[in-house]
């Protein structure tokens, strides 16, 4: 993976500087940086990206890697058909992701399921059936986003993918269970209480879902690189820093899209607006559900680098002895 941009100075007025490739065109030494270059990762426009656009930005890429570039190709289209390859592109695999599980495709498709999880007054049944098809979803993409240097085994998957299901079904499923049965709360609270039992199952099974997904890293590593790109070799260690990173974030995305909803509802449901047109209620919430989906999800990957870097003196001994380099890099997933 490309790591020259961390050692790059960082962008002037320029929108469109010179372009370097494997990099982001944005400072990934700041969180404004990666704010913005999670923000083009995410775009929902590249989903519409004809398979003959697709191509042609892969040729363009191609033609820099070669040094063949055509003389009136601009720093412009070089980024814009880098941002195109790498939303639909898996960076490791060289393989095409399926629009439901690319980053660009996360809140299109994942926002009905959320909206579902919001649903007022759900029955046990409902909630057992949003919470699995929100952990399938999560699965999904967090399989497709993998790092994929090392094999991840379907064992692996399906480890993950149940864990991260039955911890989600069993904690709402339990916080339903004691809110309705709490006595010294009325009903009211009750129903209020219920909107943000979603969160604390979600928020922990979605990080159980990465763990349990990408355990394997724990015992066989993620490769390291140097400055010029080169493999140094597979760390356990590195492993160790990207999970924690992942885990963090999973744990932080479902805040703003299950916390803001409800309460901003609970604000709606007051006006007079509402209650004088009661079936509005399902296309706010879902708009409402759907801006907050769109904004969290930069926001949380953007809390640490995809490509992050370590001290070598952090990692293994054989590490250290392949290598002069003080600091390292990897692909941390997304």
């Amino acid at each position: 993976m490309a790591v020259n941009k961390l050692k790059s100075e960082i962008f002037g007025k320029d929108e469109y500087p010179e372009f370097v490739l494997n990099t982001s065109r944005f400072d990934q030494r700041s969180f404004s940086g990666r704010l913005r270059h999670f923000m083009d990762i995410t775009d929902p426009r590249t989903l519409f990206t004809s398979k003959a656009k697709l191509k042609e930005s892969i040729d363009l890429i191609e033609a820099f890697k070669l040094g063949s570039l055509p003389a009136e190709i601009t720093n412009k289209q070089l980024w814009e058909a880098q941002k195109i390859k790498q939303a639909i592109i898996h960076p490791d695999t060289g393989e095409k992701i399926l629009a439901p599980f690319r980053m660009s495709g996360y809140v299109p498709f994942g926002s009905p399921i959320v909206v579902g999880l919001l649903l007022p007054n759900p029955t046990l049944r409902a909630t057992v059936f949003w919470q699995w098809l929100n952990q399938s979803h999560n699965a999904c993409v967090n399989f497709a986003n993998r790092n994929a240097t090392k094999p991840t085994p379907m064992k692996r998957f399906l480890v993950g993918y149940i864990g991260a299901v039955t911890t989600a079904v069993s904690i709402a499923l339990g916080l339903s269970v004691l809110i309705k049965r709490a006595n010294r709360f009325t009903p009211a609270t009750k129903m209020l209480i219920q909107k943000f039992v979603p969160f604390p199952a979600v928020a922990a099974a979605s990080t159980c879902n990465v763990i349990l997904m990408r355990n394997n890293e724990l015992s066989e590593g993620i490769e390291v690189y140097d400055a010029n790109e080169n493999a140094v070799g597979t760390s356990v260690l590195a492993a160790k820093k990207a999970l924690k990173e992942m885990a963090f974030t999973r744990a932080f995305l479902p805040a703003p899209i299950l916390l803001i909803p409800p309460t901003a509802m609970a604000l709606f449901e007051r006006t007079k607006f509402l209650r004088r047109f009661p079936k509005m209620h399902l296309p706010i919430n879902a708009t409402v559900t759907t801006l907050s989906f769109a904004f969290a999800l930069p926001l949380a990957i953007a809390l640490f680098p995809q490509i992050s870097q370590v001290k070598t003196s952090d990692l293994e001994d054989e590490i250290q002895q392949k290598t002069k380099e003080s600091i390292l890099y990897y692909n941390k997933g997304l």
